[in-house]
C-alpha cells in the first residue's frame, strides 16, 4: 500500500470535497483506498490517503488530470450537444444505458466523462434535485442554459495540464488564473457589492481571478456519492472524520460524514454561508466558513 499526506485548510469547504475526490479517484485508479482527516497538529491540518500497490495516489490522480478527455453524456444529440462549446458529446443507447436523471432543458447540466486510459470518471451531481432523488445538487455556478459543467471541467483540466508535476506535493493549493469555475473553492470568488466592482466590467487581461482547479475537479468528483447537509438555499453544514491510532477509514464513512451522519470516530462540523455574486437565484459563491462546537 502507498500512502499520500496533503495539507488541507478544513475552513475551505472546496479542498474538503477535494479530499473526498482524491480517496474516490484512488479508489477508481489503484483499489482499496482509505483516507483521514488529520488534525492533530494545531492549525496544520493534513488529509491522509493509501491506495493498493506502489504508485502515490496523489500523483496518480494529477497524472490522470493530465491525461484525460472529457465529453459530455447526452440521452440525444440532437436535442442536448455540447458540440457548440468544443466539448465532444456521447450519445447513450437508452435501450441498455439509462439516463442518470430526469433529461435536462439544456446542455448546461448533462452528465461529464472523464477518460483516461481504461478508467472513466462521471461527474453528474449537479443533475440532481430534492423532489426527484432526494439529494441537493450543490450546484453553485449558474445558468440553466448556460456554459455546460462538462466545458467547465475541460476548461480546468486544460489549467491542469500546463502546471508541472510538482503540484503533487501540494495539490490544493496550486494556482492558475481562471476565469471560470463550479465555484468550489471561495478564494477565486467575490460578490460585486462587498469588492465594490464587477470584474466582469473590464475586458482584457488585466483583471483574472485566480482559481485553483485541481480543487475544482477534484471537488466535482468528491460530491459524486457525498453532499453536504443543505439547510437553507445559502447555508450548509458538512462534517470531517478521523480515525484513532493513525488508522485509515474507508469511503463509505467519510461520504456519511459530509452529509453529517453520527459515526463513532472524532468528528468536526462546520457550516458554509452563501451569497448572490450576481442575480438571486442565479449561481451562488461561498462568503463565509465557521466550525461549529459539538460539545
Amino acid at each position: 500500500m502507498a500512502e499520500s499526506s496533503i495539507p488541507v485548510d478544513l475552513l475551505n469547504p472546496g479542498q474538503v470535497f477535494a479530499c473526498l475526490g482524491l480517496l474516490e479517484l484512488a479508489d477508481k485508479l489503484l483499489g482499496h483506498a482509505q483516507g483521514a482527516f488529520d488534525w492533530s497538529e494545531e492549525g496544520d491540518a493534513h488529509f491522509r490517503v493509501q491506495a493498493s500497490g506502489d504508485k502515490c495516489p496523489v500523483r496518480s490522480a494529477i497524472e490522470f488530470f493530465r491525461e484525460a478527455t472529457v465529453s459530455s453524456i447526452s440521452p440525444s444529440r440532437n436535442s442536448l450537444s455540447t458540440d457548440g462549446w468544443n466539448v465532444a458529446t456521447t450519445q447513450l443507447n437508452l435501450n441498455t444505458e439509462p439516463f442518470p436523471f430526469p433529461e435536462p432543458d439544456s446542455p448546461a447540466t448533462l452528465p461529464a466523462r472523464l477518460v483516461s486510459g481504461d478508467c472513466q470518471i462521471e461527474i453528474l451531481h449537479w443533475g440532481d434535485d430534492i423532489p426527484t432523488s432526494g439529494r441537493d445538487n450543490v450546484k453553485f455556478w449558474a445558468g440553466a442554459g448556460g456554459y455546460p459543467g462538462a466545458a467547465l471541467a475541460q476548461d480546468a483540466l486544460a489549467l491542469i495540464k500546463a502546471m508541472p508535476a510538482e503540484i503533487a506535493t501540494d495539490p490544493l493549493n496550486a494556482p492558475a488564473r481562471q476565469s471560470s469555475s463550479f465555484r468550489f473553492d471561495w478564494r477565486r470568488d467575490y460578490v460585486p457589492l462587498d469588492i465594490g466592482f464587477s470584474l466582469n466590467a473590464h475586458s482584457g487581461d488585466r483583471f483574472c481571478p485566480v482559481g485553483y482547479p485541481v480543487v475544482e475537479m477534484l471537488a466535482a468528483i468528491g460530491l459524486t456519492n457525498a453532499r453536504p447537509k443543505r439547510i437553507t438555499k445559502l447555508e450548509y453544514r458538512y462534517d470531517i472524520v478521523s480515525a484513532a491510532d493513525g488508522k485509515l477509514l474507508d469511503p463509505i464513512f467519510h461520504r456519511a460524514a459530509l452529509g453529517v451522519a453520527p459515526l463513532p470516530f472524532p468528528r468536526r462540523a462546520f457550516q458554509m454561508n452563501l451569497g448572490w455574486p450576481g442575480k438571486e437565484n442565479q449561481a451562488r459563491c461561498i462568503t463565509a466558513v465557521q466550525e461549529i462546537s459539538l460539545s
